[in-house]
């Protein structure tokens, strides 16, 4: 993984093997990030590198990463929920997301011509991180839980304790994964390759 913000812009993240060669979606993206990054560091923020990425972050704190994508570029905001978008700015980064907000970009035309409205986010963005705002997280039973899954809970009461008693970041994880197939034979088979995790009171990610 690259570990210099300055390398990100010449090699990408590297965190898969496109890593350095054209292919690379930094390279098709390299004008506008790097008129992104000039936005970025005009605003005061201090550039580091997190994730292979150039991370903006204030007193410590996260505030931003610049993203490339095979459609677009953008300033990923890490407490963008909280940010008014009074310019229609701002997208969510998929339907589950409850936290970040991003600006996506498709040309250097847009930078130029939205600079002046970035530059007042970001400057939105430090002043949230300066009040110590936290962004409200939903509660867990307030997310959708699956009619397979609902299913296996009727017939395994263990396992429905088992998954209850799980943290509410774990639970929100499962059923985030457990959504994300289409198809109702998929996301059984996901629940039921997840039990054992969930009877052990792991995570998706956890060890």
């Amino acid at each position: 993984m690259n570990t210099s913000a300055d390398a990100y812009f010449i090699q990408g993240c590297g965190r898969c093997k496109l890593g350095g060669t054209p292919q690379c979606k930094v390279n098709r993206w390299s004008a506008e990030l790097q008129l992104l990054r000039q936005l970025l560091l005009a605003s005061g923020l201090t550039e580091e590198c997190k994730w292979g990425m150039p991370c903006y972050t204030h007193k410590g704190q996260n505030v931003a990463i610049l993203g490339a994508f095979k459609e677009y570029c953008s300033i990923n905001f890490f407490k963008g929920a909280l940010l008014p978008d009074e310019w229609g700015l701002l997208s969510t980064a998929g339907e589950n997301s409850q936290v970040g907000r991003l600006i996506k970009i498709i040309s250097t035309e847009q930078v130029d011509a939205r600079a002046e409205q970035i530059l007042l986010t970001l400057q939105q963005a430090i002043d949230i991180e300066n009040s110590g705002q936290k962004v409200p997280q939903r509660n867990i039973e307030e997310e959708e839980v699956p009619q397979e899954l609902l299913l296996e809970f009727e017939a395994d009461q263990d396992f429905e304790n088992a998954f209850k008693a799980l943290t509410p970041g774990r639970q929100r994880g499962y059923l985030m994964f457990f959504r994300g197939a289409k198809q109702s034979a998929t996301r059984t088979t996901r629940i039921h390759k997840s039990r054992d995790r969930i009877m052990k009171g792991k995570g998706l990610q956890d060890g």
